[in-house]
């Protein structure tokens, strides 16, 4: 079974660069550096979209993870909005149930 290769960061920039800068193929560094060639893609994409951030004003800055997990918390809180007013409602339908009830059985 294949053993998965942990890469740093460092390394994974040392490929792209012979990539980039030497316009290796990355077809070539996939064999060099016995890899999928799927992953150098990810990871050259990987990169493009992260040197958005390097050019962002530093107070603009905020790191892909915060972002997600901003998206992720929103998301959440959402989802509990929706939940508290479907019970809200049902709170206020059982209400007006039970008072009628109570105004049936009322003596007159």
């Amino acid at each position: 079974m294949n053993q998965r290769k942990h890469i740093s960061p460092e390394q994974k920039v040392i490929i792209l660069r012979e990539h980039l800068e030497n316009q290796v193929p990355l077809s070539e560094l996939s064999e060099k550096y016995d890899m999928h060639i799927n992953l150098l893609y990810r990871w050259k994409k990987e990169l493009f979209e992260g040197a958005v951030e390097t050019f962002m004003p530093k107070q603009n800055k905020q790191s892909a993870a915060e972002v997600r997990m901003a998206e992720r918390l929103s998301a959440k809180l959402r989802e509990k909005d929706k939940l508290i007013a479907e019970l809200v409602q049902d709170n206020i339908a059982l209400k007006k149930v039970s008072m009628a009830t109570v105004e049936l059985h009322e003596p007159c």
